[in-house]
This record gives C-alpha cells, structure tokens and sequence, in this order.
C-alpha cells in the first residue's frame, strides 16, 4: 500500500472502478459494480485485506508514470539496475465482465518480476490450471467477493491458502500479459489482452474527441477531468457516483470517513451543467433518464442519494476487519446520511431538469407531474428544518443555501409551467410564486448576518459556510450585488487558508480540522468572475489545479498542513468543479442556468 492518495491512479471501464498505486499495485477494487463489496482492499488495511501486484522483484531505481493520451490506460516505466521494463494497466470496456488487463514489457536488459494476488477474506478454493498447446495458465478464485479467473503467459502458483505467485524474467522485446475477470466463466473476459487494450484506448479517445480544446485555457486539465467523471459513469444506467472508494478521512487519522460509492442527488445539477457545458448531451440526458426513473419509483420520499441503479442505499455499517487508510477508523459501508432530510435536494431536481430543457434537450413526458408532486411536498412543508448541503449529523435547522435551494426548485418550476405548461393563472403556480417570493425576503433577511457583513450558515447562527458561494451561481442574486459582494470578501478573508477555502472557519463544525474543500475553492473563482474579478478568479483557479496529483486527479479536499489530498479519491465534485469552473473563466459557457 502507497503513502499517500496522490500516489493513486484510477482504472476504470464504466461499471467498477480499481486504484492501482505508483509501485504497480492494484489495492482497491470493487466489481462487478461500483458499490459492490471490495475484492482488494489493501487501501484500508494492509496486503492481507487484497491486493494485485506486478513489480521488479527488487526495487527499482526510478519509476515514472503517465495516462496514455486522452484515456484511463496506465503506463509505468521501472527502471533497474539490470534493465527497464513498462507496465501497462487498464479496466477492458468492452467485455461481458469486467475485467482488468496488465501487460508487461521489456525494454532494455533484462529484469526479474513478481507477480502477487491475494482477494480480500481469502479464498475459499484456488484451481489452478497449464494449457501446454496455447502456453496459457489459468486460475479460478473462489473467494467470500465472489470468484474471479486469473490468466496469465506465465506459470502461476499458490502459496499458502490465499496467495497467487508468479516469478519470471523479462528480457528486452518480451512480453507477458495478465488479466483478470469477475465470474466464473473464461469467455467473458477479453479475446486477447493486446486487443482490449486496442479497443480501450480507441473508446476513450473517441469519447474525448469531441471536446473542443479552444474553448478553455485550461485544456489538459479539463480533458483528463471529464474522463474521470465519464470514468464515475455507471454506463447501463446513467447515474454518477461521487467517488469509486469509501473510508478515505476528510483529517488523517480521524473517524470522519463515508462511503461516497453512490449516486447524489445533489451531484445531479453540477454533473448536468459541467457535462453540457463541455459538449456532452447523451451523458447529461442519461443522467436526466436516471433522475426520473429514480424518483419516479420513490413514491414515498425522496432521498439524498441512491444507488447507481435507483435502489436504496443500504444501512450503514461499520466493518471492523479494515484498519482504515493509514489506521483512520472506522471503515463503513453504506450510508446513514441517506435517510436525512436535506430539503436542498429538491432545488437540485428541478434545476437538473431546467438546465437540460434549456439545452434544448426535450423535456421527458414524465417532468411535470414529478415537478407538481416535489412543488406541491415544499408548499406542503415549506417551514420543516433539515440537514445541510454538507450532511452533517446534528439537530436540524434552516441552512441559507437549503432555503436558497427550495427558491430555485419553485423558481424553476414556475419558469416551465409558464413557459410550456397551464401558465401563471395555474393555483399551483401561483402558490408556488407566493412561496418563491417569501424564501427570497426570509434568506435576504435571516440568512444575512449584519455583524458579519455576509450570509451565514443558517438562520440565527453567525457561523460562514462557503456553501452560500453557491447563491450567485444557481441565479438566487448577482455576484456583484453589495450583499453577495461582501460576502465574497468575508469569505475570502476568513475561510481561505493558503490560497484554498476551507467550509468552515478551522475550529468550528463536527469536521474541525479537515481539509480545504476543492469545490468550494472553485466556487469562489466562479464568484470572483462574475462579478468582475477576472485576475484573481484566474488565480484562485490555479490554486486549485496546482494541488492536483501527477495524472491530473483529486481527491475531495486538500489538506495545506500536511500538503497531501484527503477524502475519497478521486471525487466526482472536484472535478465537475474544475470543468465548470475552467469553461466560465475561458469565457466560453452557454449560459444554460439562469434565475433571480
């Protein structure tokens, strides 16, 4: 296991995800879905928690390593002291199941190699088997994850119950391939390792293609930004989870650590916009298709997150047999934030469904009555507090961006039923403007602190939150409105630490000393544009940009004390962020959302 986030790379096919470390092993890997029970994860305990390594039987003198241009395919280069070999790594897209591809090559001299597997609780059995005709070997793992098939060009073995070895020498021009595939069954994995690498390259390539690199002057970091969240897509529904990993602490060593495998709600209008923003309908759309599908079928209640298949994210429960990165307990599955009632969620909806119809995307024939039903709940419960944007797990209260949020839902909601519905003489549009008109006034007054010059976290406290950034942004007021302006300033002041914003004054809330938060630092260049401030937008951003791993990645926050990324890695928040961000400062946005 690898010292530090930064050290990861992700691996991905759009169904699972695989962290795979700077030393050549694989350390997280859950398939055959996103949330699916880890069968590596060695990134929350040690090598006895599962792992997948290929590396020089001795350590090398340097390593290098890069993405392959425009995709999710890992290059690696060990360079030795008897010779150099390179490593290339990757997730298969187009395989019955998933499955992950590790080629190895000769490059000078010669270099003796280590293979080791060992799946997360053990094998239950290990079948290992020689084909002499094709030079082909095989193992099948039966383990408590479910089975996998290892196949290699080299012998493999076991050791002990749970180990799978293989020693071999790599001179320069040889090749040894691996793979490995989730199932019991050999033909679902890949015809041949060298052509899935082919088609793995070609399909990302030709994802990415369509971006448009003179729309930004930030083109290479919002290239490998939509990757990663194409990345984060799962592709036969649509959805987008946050992050592919769980249990990552937002402070080294701490307790505060969630399971982010799943589908927010929130992430809905960030994803939509970042993703029409740059050029991408069908992704925006299948996002939109998820959304409706999802809540569609939560006759009941509507939820914060779901999984990427719309069912309900399961109990949380704590896992007492991981460690936790670097001892950080405790590691938990699921999530209990799940059951909280976050009323921002519903501004999110709606505004998901506003910005896709505004891209001249057709309106699904299921939207208004999906819009009456979440209008007509918060006419219904317009004064019930609730948990924040941030999930916080303490008394309910009314937060200024959750009241700003309910204004956006009606605003949105009224804009369509006038635009394309009954029109404003609707009872239900006029109820809704009424309500539409007291949140402006209630956040305009309660949400502002006078003492502080700023609005706050919620009604009644004094506490900055940097969430309210987000007022300007989603058309609640102009960024350079003398309010919003001031806030700006008092945000800025107060909740920047070394060039990057944290949530929350270090000190104050139940995360006291986690990181700077990543969107958040984004947020404020999207401010400081609008309202005028291009040199110092520009700035900010770079700050962001600069704290970005060697492949471009990021994690959720970034911790300035220990200079490291913390959170779950890599998070779909951070690089939505970066997008949107990067698209708005580059003048080239389409102005899709709008409101006020």
């Amino acid at each position: 296991m690898t010292s530090t986030i930064e050290d990861y790379a992700l691996l991905a096919d759009g169904r699972c995800a695989a962290l795979l470390g700077r030393g050549g092993s694989v350390d997280w890997l859950c398939w055959p879905r996103f949330d699916s029970d880890p069968s590596f994860a060695a990134l929350l305990g040690s090598e006895d928690d599962g792992f997948w390594s290929i590396a020089p039987a001795t350590a090398p003198r340097r390593a290098s390593r890069c993405y392959r241009d425009d995709t999710l395919v890992m290059e690696t280069g060990f360079e030795c002291e008897s010779g150099r070999v390179r490593a290339i790594d990757l997730m298969a897209v187009d395989t019955a199941a998933p499955c992950l591809v590790r080629i190895v090559e000769g490059c000078e001299g010669h270099v003796d190699m280590r293979m080791r597997l060992r799946a997360h609780g053990g094998c239950d059995a290990v079948e290992i088997a020689h084909d002499p005709l094709n030079e082909a070997n095989s193992a099948l793992l039966r383990a408590g994850v479910g089975a996998m098939i290892l196949c290699s060009d080299v012998p493999l073995q076991t050791r002990g119950q749970s180990l799978i070895e293989a020693v071999f020498t790599l001179h320069a021009g040889e090749r040894v391939t691996f793979t490995l595939t989730h199932g019991d069954t050999p033909a679902h994995g890949p015809a041949s390792p060298l052509q899935a690498l082919h088609d793995t390259e070609r399909y990302w390539r030709h994802w990415i293609e369509r971006f448009d690199n003179n729309r930004t002057l930030w083109p290479q970091a919002v290239r490998r930004s939509l990757l990663t969240l194409k990345a984060l897509i799962y592709r036969p529904s649509g959805a987008m989870v946050a992050a592919p990993t769980t249990s990552l602490p937002e402070t080294p060593g701490d307790s505060l650590n969630w399971d982010y495998r799943y589908c927010w709600l929130r992430d809905g209008s960030f994803a939509v916009e970042a993703l029409l923003e740059a050029g991408f309908h069908e992704e925006a759309r299948a996002w939109r298709d998820w959304l409706l599908r999802t809540l569609g079928a939560s006759r009941r209640r509507i939820h914060v997150m779901y999984r990427v298949d719309g069912r309900r994210v399961p109990a949380e429960r704590i896992v007492e047999s991981l460690a936790g990165w670097q001892g950080a307990r405790p590691v938990r599955f699921g999530n209990a934030a799940a059951t909280q009632y976050q009323p921002d969620v519903f501004g999110e909806a709606l505004d998901c469904l506003y910005l896709t119809r505004r891209a001249g995307i057709a309106a699904a024939p299921e939207e208004p009555a999906l819009e009456a039903r979440i209008v007509g709940w918060l006419l219904d419960h317009s004064a019930m507090p609730g948990s924040g944007i941030w999930e916080t797990r303490g008394a309910p209260r009314h937060h200024t961006l959750s009241r700003v949020m309910a204004w956006v839902a009606l605003d949105r909601f009224i804009k369509h039923r006038c635009e394309d519905g009954p029109g404003p003489g609707d009872a239900l549009v006029q109820r809704a403007a009424g309500l539409h008109r007291k949140l402006h006034e209630e956040v305009c007054t309660r949400g502002w602190d006078t003492r502080r010059g700023a609005f706050v976290r919620s009604y009644g406290e004094s506490q900055l939150d940097a969430s309210v950034l987000l007022i300007p942004l989603v058309g609640f007021m102009r960024a350079d409105d003398p309010r919003m302006s001031a806030t700006i300033d008092v945000v800025r002041a107060e909740l920047s630490e070394d060039g990057l914003i944290r949530r929350w004054r270090r000190g104050e809330s139940e995360a006291a000393q986690e990181g700077a938060l990543l969107a958040c630092s984004c947020w404020m260049a999207d401010c400081l544009y609008l309202r005028g401030d291009e040199s110092a937008a520009h700035a900010q951003f770079e700050r962001v940009l600069a704290v970005a791993n060697d492949l471009g990645l990021l994690a959720e926050e970034y911790d300035v004390r220990v200079r490291s990324l913390v959170g779950n890695f890599p998070q779909a928040l951070s690089h939505l962020a970066i997008v949107k961000t990067a698209l708005l400062l580059s003048g080239s946005t389409q102005g899709h959302r709008s409101g006020g």
